[in-house]
């Protein structure tokens, strides 16, 4: 057996769904062919005669696939730094965005910067999301509102993939709230949304799955709905902000729908949670936006464990509401504000970041066919990558078999 390159030595938290907890392997070894991964196991086990163009001692170092951030707002112009002290003085995410901030502020940004811009303003934040160990991404658009804004935001977020060594998964957030220009006339940008913005996002093939804000101050569950079967028609599997301010009945409308992930849940119920069990809807928890809005109510973790719902972890790095930009502290917080356990952050940016993009299939586990993505870690153990508080422990990172 023949391999590109062989890494050996490690510690491998393979987070392989057929082993116990995250799958450790002592003393492992992975071989990678064509950016792939060939085979996993103790080093001692390769295969007699096995070969190598390259041989990487990971000198006992914590390996874990490469990390996943399943829930970004990556591309946008500005910044909300006005807003976030208004919020410290008193001012509320509700009564800001009433006044014409909140979204609509970046909206305005956003729609008079080029695509050019908008791509070389969001790889600041990537590269630091890439300097902790992320391979892979989602980003949405939903800060132009207007079709040729969105496929702009989507063709900017496709762009980073042409700049970095990274795999960029798209959402289209049309509906992410009711631009002003439509503001006494919902229903006819829900028309615009899926007469229009769907169809060309589809047909250029721009958008990896539609997304929605289920929320009083955004979009009914009957304007979700439509803005769903919409998507659905073009073959584009769904996602859903739900029940983050208030108990709109998101997470059991994501579940309806067969959504990959219902995301923020800070107000989901038992029906939802095991609605998203049955749909086998992932719950995406995103505790910076709990901890910048200094939000009192908690995700219900307790629920899900007890429905069996997947759990992911991510930044939700966006202008307003949770200027994160370190996968690392997510998991940090996930586990100081949301109670998750150190083995489900690290699930939650790697196996369940993968399933919440309907990619397990190609990412998210050491497992062999699946993109040689990973995280070489200066650890030994998972608990270091949680512990550390604006500490970076990545070692090297591996994009498709080749150190970047």
């Amino acid at each position: 057996m023949h391999f590109d390159r062989l890494w050996r030595g490690g510690r491998l938290a393979t987070l392989s769904p057929d082993r116990e907890g995250l799958g450790l392997i002592d003393d492992g070894a992975i071989g990678c062919l064509h950016g792939k991964i060939s085979w996993v196991g103790r080093s001692s086990d390769l295969p007699a005669g096995a070969s190598a163009d390259e041989v990487i001692d990971l000198q006992g170092r914590l390996v874990t696939p490469g990390l996943i951030d399943c829930h970004t707002h990556l591309v946008f112009a500005g910044d909300r730094a006005d807003e976030f002290e208004m919020r410290l003085r008193g001012e509320t995410y509700e009564t800001i965005a009433q006044a014409g901030g909140g979204i609509l502020s970046t909206v305005r940004n956003t729609r008079v910067a080029t695509q050019d811009q908008l791509t070389s303003g969001a790889l600041d934040r990537l590269d630091r999301l890439m300097a902790e160990g992320v391979t892979t991404l989602e980003v949405k658009s939903g800060y132009g509102l207007t079709l040729d804004d969105e496929l702009k935001m989507l063709r900017a977020a496709r762009g980073l993939e042409r700049e970095r060594a990274v795999s960029v998964v798209t959402s289209l957030l049309a509906a992410h709230t009711v631009p002003p220009e439509y503001r006494d006339s919902r229903s006819a940008y829900v028309e615009r949304i899926c007469d229009d913005i769907i169809p060309a996002a589809a047909a250029e093939g721009l958008a990896d799955a539609v997304d929605a804000f289920c929320e009083t101050s955004a979009f009914t569950p009957a304007e979700v709905r439509r803005v769903f079967e919409t998507a659905r028609a073009h073959g584009l599997p769904l996602r859903l902000h739900a029940d983050q301010r208030t108990a709109g009945g998101g997470a059991a409308l994501a579940a309806e729908f067969g959504a990959l992930s219902a995301d923020h849940l800070e107000r989901t119920d038992a029906a939802g949670a095991r609605a998203m069990a049955a749909a086998g809807t992932v719950a995406v928890l995103l505790p910076g936006a709990y901890y910048a809005l200094r939000d009192k109510d908690l995700p219900p973790v307790g629920l899900f464990r007890e429905a069996g719902v997947n759990m992911a972890v991510a930044t939700d790095c966006n202008p307003g509401s949770s200027p994160l930009t370190s996968i690392l502290m997510a998991m940090n917080l996930a586990v100081i504000l949301f109670d998750l356990t150190v083995d489900e952050a690290l699930a939650g940016v790697t196996r369940e970041a993968a399933r919440a993009l309907g990619r397990f299939d190609r990412i998210g586990s050491l497992e062999v066919g699946k993109a040689c993505d990973l995280a070489v870690w200066d650890a030994t153990r998972p608990v270091e990558l949680v512990y550390w508080m604006g500490r970076n422990p990545l070692h090297s990172r591996v994009f498709q078999g080749v150190p970047a």
